[in-house]
């Protein structure tokens, strides 16, 4: 328990630093991941492309990869003062609208065709037959998998601890170099500050999900 005792100021610090790096960079994945999926879908070639570019990329790019192309890429390209806990959000954030989206998109494809064409025969535009008809339906269906690539969210912040942002897994690196403490009670400490954190995810999930499942 010392620890935690003799340091709960900053597992305090990192337990917050986590939590706002995994529902700021959730909060940027779930607008991406449903503007990229309903690219994916789109009668436009342009944005079909487009949206089939960021899913191939990002998902067959290591995200430590993307870390350092979002942390050294942009100050080369210009876009100088962006502060490391942003940086990190935006890689995230990106990395994981990928997975969002192909959540997304296979919910879509769940939907029945016929209720498309319906929308269309009365007029309704594509925007709008995605937004009220396909998407409320689609999303029902997606729940438990974003659920999951959610929690790998909040696992994947460790990495940026790598990039100077103050999380849970900066707090081991800092421990682990400091004398006197057991490496294996840090690691216990950290790993059930994820387990809080993970099955919050999970909780509030599988309540969304009860809420919203399909009545049979």
């Amino acid at each position: 328990m010392n620890v935690l005792s003799d340091n709960f100021a900053m597992f305090r610090e990192g337990f917050i630093g986590t939590v706002e790096l995994t529902v700021l960079s959730a909060l940027l994945a779930l607008v991406l991941g449903t503007l990229v999926a309903a690219f994916r879908v789109s009668p436009v070639p342009a944005l079909r492309v487009f949206g089939t570019t960021w899913v191939t990329l990002l998902r067959n790019t290591p995200l430590v990869l993307l870390f350092l192309a979002v942390t050294l890429g942009l100050p080369a390209l210009g876009l100088k003062g962006w502060d490391s806990f942003w940086l990190a959000v935006l890689a995230l954030g990106c990395y994981t609208s990928a997975f969002i989206c192909e959540a997304l998109r296979s919910g879509i494809n769940t939907v029945p065709v016929g209720q498309a064409e319906a929308a269309r025969s009365i007029g309704m535009t594509f925007g709008q037959t995605l937004a009220q008809i396909v998407l409320p339906q689609a999303a029902r269906t997606s729940i438990p998998p974003i659920g999951s690539l959610l929690i790998a969210l909040a696992k994947n912040t460790a990495i940026a601890s790598g990039f100077n942002v103050t999380e849970l897994g900066s707090v081991q690196k800092t421990l682990n170099a400091a004398s006197g403490y057991n490496i294996y009670v840090i690691f216990l400490w950290i790993a059930i500050c994820y387990i809080i954190i993970t099955f919050t995810i999970s909780g509030l999930f599988r309540l969304l999900e009860n809420r919203l499942a399909v009545a049979r």
